[in-house]
């Protein structure tokens, strides 16, 4: 027995010290996709709701669904399974097997369905001994599980942290992710892993967690309110200078799903959460019932103006750059660069609930925009272009109650008068230090 002990320790010793860095080559900008959790969460009862349980004819019609309604034209292409697709028991040699009366010809079969339709499947495990619904998780089966994974040709492999160790996820997580990689088969892998920690009043270690997941959740579940939006906007702009570097093509920060169309967000709403997910260059994973959304949420989840911000390829995450009396501006670079000066993506938030749209004034250098070729200025819900702004103009905006205004500042090319700034590095002056007074209000 204690030799045995002693090859085990051994064996993940050298786990630990060979790469566990993950090569995949995926996720080069943020997931996109439809995803049932938090509209369908863990309704099994097929008998009595046979068209809203989790099951293969929910994932086939949704499948169906991106594809006809256009959702896959524009970037979505995942179709992620979440929690409650198991059996509560492994097959005899230790596999895991869906619910059988659910998905009656298995997950091969659904990961073939929905391949044959061109696009991706995702599927969700835990690194505990239960899923957060009490099915099985893979503690004491990552390698085979890993491998489970790989003959079922799944795209996306979300892993949850309910019934584990948070101190034990540095390690594990990292060695699922091992595993994963030694299949062969490139898998997008979404963790759970700092939100676990963080909560357990540890300090994630986000070097190892950049270098061994495509993506993270950092804060809680999302809920079908305005109120959990906010706390996630909250908490992603009070923790910015911690967690926005970490994000870059191949690992992002996961604010969770996109509820729009539901129950619980209005149309302004709506808006709100579709612009700061591309600013903060999130996954943009649908959790919506695509038989019933109305036009109007529909065209805001198809946005292409906005989704090409998400998706902008120097994988930049936006920081909030001011913040008072309810007014907040987000801002985030992207393409395309002209010597050295980033185009950029600016929200501008209103999260009073006073009544009226609010005006908000600001000159383009109070927010960075340094460039004296200008910027050509749209915007991005309501089509209105600007035409080129220099850096000294101001721009005002009315802004909604619990409303967005988000604009694209194109940097231009062509001089314009007044060519007086000097040259900066964009990666070291990309968010000037704001206070109170660098904004003026009418």
């Amino acid at each position: 027995m204690a030799a045995y002990q002693w090859i085990t320790a051994l064996t993940v010793f050298q786990l630990l010290t060979s790469s566990f860095c993950l090569e995949n080559g995926l996720a080069r900008t943020p997931p996109m996709g439809w995803l049932a959790w938090e509209r369908f969460r863990c309704n099994t009862d097929c008998k009595n709701d046979p068209d809203n349980c989790i099951s293969e004819k929910l994932f086939r019609t949704m499948t169906d669904l991106v594809i006809s309604e256009g959702y896959a034209a524009v970037g979505y292409e995942y179709i992620n399974v979440d929690d409650c697709w198991l059996d509560f028991a492994r097959t005899y040699d230790g596999r895991l097997q869906p619910d059988a009366k659910r998905f009656p010809r298995g997950m091969a079969d659904l990961s073939e369905y929905i391949h044959s339709r061109g696009l991706k499947f995702g599927i969700y495990e835990d690194y505990g001994n239960f899923t957060c619904a009490g099915y099985p998780g893979i503690l004491g089966s990552l390698e085979v599980d890993a491998f489970t994974f790989a003959e079922w040709n799944v795209d996306f492999v979300k892993l949850d942290g309910c019934y584990s160790l948070p101190k034990d996820m540095d390690q594990g997580y990292s060695e699922f992710g091992y595993h994963l990689n030694k299949t062969g088969r490139a898998m997008v892998y979404s963790c759970s892993w700092p939100v676990y920690q963080t909560y357990a009043g540890l300090q994630p270690n986000y070097s190892a967690i950049t270098s061994r997941c495509n993506l993270w959740r950092n804060f809680d579940d999302i809920q079908d309110s305005w109120a959990s939006v906010e706390s996630i906007i909250d908490y992603y702009g009070d923790n910015q200078d911690v967690i926005a570097a970490n994000a870059a093509p191949g690992h992002w920060n996961d604010p969770d799903m996109l509820i729009i169309g539901n129950f619980g967000l209005s149309y302004e709403q709506s808006k709100v959460q579709m612009a700061i997910w591309a600013i903060l260059a999130a996954p943009l994973l649908m959790s919506v019932d695509l038989r019933t959304i109305r036009p109007e949420y529909k065209a805001i989840l198809q946005n292409k103006k906005i989704i090409a911000i998400d998706q902008d390829k120097l994988g930049i995450q936006g920081r909030r750059i001011y913040k008072h009396k309810g007014i907040e501006i987000w801002a985030r670079p992207v393409t395309p660069i002209f010597e050295n000066y980033f185009s950029y993506a600016l929200a501008f938030v209103n999260r009073r609930t006073d009544g009226t749209p609010s005006d908000v004034a600001v000159a383009l250098h109070e927010m960075g925009l340094l460039s004296p070729t200008g910027y050509r200025i749209q915007d991005l819900y309501e089509d209105v272009d600007y035409g080129v702004l220099s850096p000294q103009t101001k721009i005002k905006v009315k802004v909604n109650p619990t409303g967005v205004v988000i604009l694209k500042a194109d940097v231009q090319q062509n001089l314009i008068k007044q060519n007086f700034y000097k040259p900066y590095n964009p990666f070291t002056q990309v968010y000037p230090l704001r206070t109170i007074n660098d904004f003026v209000k009418k």
